[in-house]
């Protein structure tokens, strides 16, 4: 059945049942009510029947008794006169066998009283004829008869009793509502017939927008977003056609939303995939990764965090809309500082399990309504295994909602392109360090060094600054292999990298030339502080011996000693090839001069050099190698 079928059928029963039982109540309650006042009428008729034979009866015994009170002689005479009066048809005087005086019928259809005087009865009797029983049916206007077997209509027996001896029947004629009867149908057909009518137009006007509405449903899911629905009336009806186009607008400004969205995200994509593919610059391909995640799940603010190797903290790498103490420039993000373990982000650093919700981030993280954090993990096939690396974080979703399964699978897939980029980093950064780096000291190499020296003097001569190379050379250190073999050379190459290393600022740079020749740079320094650092670098290697053996360093000691060349940008050469060549020929100088000594490089162009005359012209002191001269007034290196 269809739509309309089922209204026009729910509205005739809703309508046409009322209607039916209505008629049959009003049938039923005017016969109740008609057979309730058939008996109620009875009833009184009966009583009026009982009453007015009752008053017959009383009527003749006083007819007998005034004849019986009066003289013997004048009886007759009053007899006639009271017949004549109407109080009785007959009275007898001396009837026989009359037992006392009490209202009887006889058989031949009379009422009698008798009084008795003496001897004599006298009877006075009323004949129960037509007449009587009109007087009764006109006093109970009902139709009173003796009692009979073929009484119709609605009828009460009136049985005799003590002064009522007549057995009469009560007739009341069958009063039914022809016209109420004939009425009742008639209404109930047109009712039907209106019912029907009302429920076809409302049907028709109920389900024709409805259809409407079905047919512009199948064009949009054809894919046709223009179609709309016309708006009959103001009614429910009309809403619903109204909702519908305004959800067909905003369904057709959300695809092409998405549609501009997915163009955008294919282009962050391209970017995000020639970034991967064209740098190592490990916060160019954050902030990419980070931003191609923002637009992807459309939230307002994001972070990335790595692990720090040396602390073990999370060390912010980029953001994006931040807020709060957070809203800092990337430059200065890494100064905010993360415990891992605590708060949301350390914990998903700390289980390496993902997380989002709303409002249950620690003080120290950035505020937000709603978060989502993913851990970003090493590749499966990473020498170490998949480790977590860091947290790649997003926050407050645009519109106000929390981010769902969807977004955590899709930030799931950029932490994992971010996982990949870092691991890709640092492999190759650690594979430039080891192609940059001494493997057996950790030092830089000469390849390091030249590129070092080149970009130092580019420096120093952009801002019109100096700076000092050391030249490091262990004194006879053929005779430690020759002497205590190879491995005891190494041993004194690696303690000697590590005692230079202790000894220089952050600042400075300490290389590996080849074999036990070293090479240290130091920026922003001048002669005097070079010559500072070369007495202190041969001291930290002549005051102690390096044992052999680091687990039993007192089994055999090596006594060993440096002889350095100390050299200064611009005054020994205007190029990093002639610096380093200058402070090359001061160690050979120191070599000459009996080694375990420094010696500082004569000056290119001495009208230039900002060095104190006293110190390369040679006064030190041969054993201490410590300047005697005042203190030049350039010196830079602050030990």
């Amino acid at each position: 059945m269809t739509l309309r079928g089922r209204l026009t059928t729910a509205f005739l029963v809703v309508v046409l049942g009322p209607v039916l039982l209505g008629s049959i109540f009003v049938a039923l309650t005017v016969t109740t009510v008609n057979r309730d006042r058939t008996a109620e009428r009875l009833d009184r008729a009966a009583t009026t029947v009982r009453t007015s034979v009752s008053a017959a009866c009383r009527q003749l015994q006083t007819a007998a008794d005034a004849v019986a009170v009066v003289p013997e002689s004048d009886r007759a005479a009053v007899a006639g006169q009271l017949i004549a009066r109407g109080l009785a048809t007959g009275i007898d005087i001396g009837a026989p066998e009359t037992t006392g005086p009490s209202c009887s019928a006889n058989g031949r259809g009379a009422l009698t009283a008798a009084s008795v005087v003496g001897d004599t009865t006298i009877a006075a009797s009323q004949t129960v004829d037509g007449m009587f029983l009109d007087r009764l049916s006109a006093a109970s206007r009902t139709r009173v008869t003796l009692t009979g077997p073929n009484e119709t209509g609605q009828t009460r027996r009136v049985a005799p009793e003590p002064g009522q001896p007549l057995p009469l029947t009560i007739t009341v004629p069958t009063n039914r509502p022809t016209f109420l009867y004939a009425v009742l149908p008639a209404l109930v057909l047109a009712a039907a017939l209106a019912a029907v009518l009302v429920a076809r137009w409302l049907a028709r006007t109920t389900t024709r927008p409805l259809g409407d509405l079905a047919w512009a449903a199948d064009r949009v899911a054809d894919g046709d977003l223009d179609t709309r629905v016309p708006i009959p009336r103001p009614d429910e009806l009309g809403r619903l056609a109204a909702t519908f186009n305004r959800m067909t607008r905003e369904l057709q400004a959300y695809v092409q939303a998405l549609t501009a969205s997915r163009d955008q995200l294919r282009g962050h994509l391209a970017i995000l995939g020639e970034t991967l593919s064209s740098t190592h610059d490990l916060q160019r391909i954050l902030q990419v990764i980070l931003r191609t995640a923002l637009a992807a799940t459309g939230a307002r603010a994001g972070l990335v965090l790595l692990i720090d190797p040396v602390s073990g903290q999370l060390v912010p790498q980029c953001g994006v809309g931040l807020a709060g103490t957070w809203d800092l420039p990337d430059a200065d993000l890494p100064k905010q500082r993360l415990p891992v373990g605590e708060g949301v982000l350390g914990g998903v650093a700390a289980s390496g399990e993902s997380r989002r919700g709303r409002g249950e981030l620690a003080t120290a993280e950035p505020p937000c309504l709603s978060y989502v954090a993913v851990p970003i993990r090493a590749p499966a096939d990473a020498e170490d295994g998949p480790g977590t690396l860091g947290v790649l974080a997003l926050y407050d979703r645009v519109g106000g909602d929390c981010f769902d399964d969807a977004d955590l699978s899709t930030l799931r897939t950029f932490a994992g392109q971010a996982g990949v980029a870092v691991h890709n980093v640092r492999m190759h950064e650690e594979a430039q360090r080891l192609s940059l780096t001494d493997p057996l000291t950790g030092l830089w190499n000469y390849r390091y060094l030249r590129e070092s020296l080149r970009r130092e003097v580019e420096r120093a001569s952009r801002f019109g600054r100096m700076f000092t190379v050391l030249v490091l050379d262990l004194d006879h250190f053929k005779d430690v292999n020759d002497t205590y073999g190879h491995a005891a050379g190494d041993a004194v190459l690696s303690e000697f990298a590590r005692r230079i290393r202790i000894g220089l600022r952050e600042v400075d740079v300490a290389f590996r030339q080849g074999g036990e020749e070293f090479v240290v740079l130091l920026p922003e320094t001048d002669a005097y502080g070079g010559a500072i650092v070369a007495e202190r670098l041969g001291a930290a290697v002549r005051d102690r011996p390096v044992p052999i053996d680091p687990l039993r360093p007192d089994d055999m000691l090596i006594p060993v000693t440096v002889s350095i060349g100390v050299a200064v940008f611009p005054e020994h050469g205007a190029a990093a090839p002639q610096v380093l060549a200058a402070a090359d020929a001061a160690l050979y100088a120191a070599k000459r001069a009996g080694r375990d000594t420094y010696r500082l490089a004569e000056a290119a162009d001495v009208t230039n050099s900002r060095v104190s005359p006293t110190v390369h012209e040679g006064n030190l002191d041969p054993q201490t190698a410590v300047p005697t001269g005042p203190r030049p007034p350039g010196h830079r290196h602050g030990r």
